[in-house]
């Protein structure tokens, strides 16, 4: 817990301009699932707490998780979003680090990108070649269907949310 006062009612809290998990989650743009969630691996320190064990937040709470929206949204994974609150906290951080993080994370997209693009190559080889009609031949369904190699190259499925 990151204080030792121990607010008795929520609303003394509120007074005190702490927030519940609610309005925390209103004002992040993320849900209270998430919250806990975040503080359950370490990115959102542990709230505090009322004697009735509702939890109560900060500003600077709300701050944090907008960060750790936004780097979602980018689609850092949770090990890099960690490493770059780390960066963020610390005031004598180079900007050369944090461009560093970023890099290779472009890289990784990069990578994603191409593999989808193989995908959706594949699938547009495939719709290409089928009539679409009242037919029932199918190179789509055939493709499907079969584990031998087929014209069209298989590609591997990337995993779009790698926790790395």
């Amino acid at each position: 817990m990151r204080s030792s006062t121990k607010y008795f009612e929520l609303a003394e809290a509120r007074g005190d301009g702490m927030l519940n998990i609610g309005r925390v989650a209103e004002a992040a743009g993320v849900s209270a699932k998430m919250i806990r969630h975040y503080e359950s691996i370490g990115l959102l320190p542990a709230a505090g707490r009322t004697v009735a064990g509702y939890r109560i937040y900060h500003e600077r709470d709300v701050h944090l998780l907008r960060f750790v929206r936004r780097a979602r949204e980018l689609g850092f994974a949770m090990k890099e979003i960690g490493a770059l609150i780390g960066l963020w906290n610390n005031r004598r951080r180079a900007s050369a680090d944090v461009k560093r993080l970023a890099a290779k994370h472009m890289a990784q997209l990069d990578e994603k990108i191409r593999e989808l693009q193989a995908i959706r190559d594949a699938l547009a080889h495939l719709a290409r070649h089928c009539h679409g009609d009242d037919r029932p031949d199918c190179p789509i369904l055939e493709d499907l269907s079969t584990a031998e190699s087929s014209a069209v190259p298989r590609v591997r499925r990337p995993a779009l949310h790698r926790q790395h």
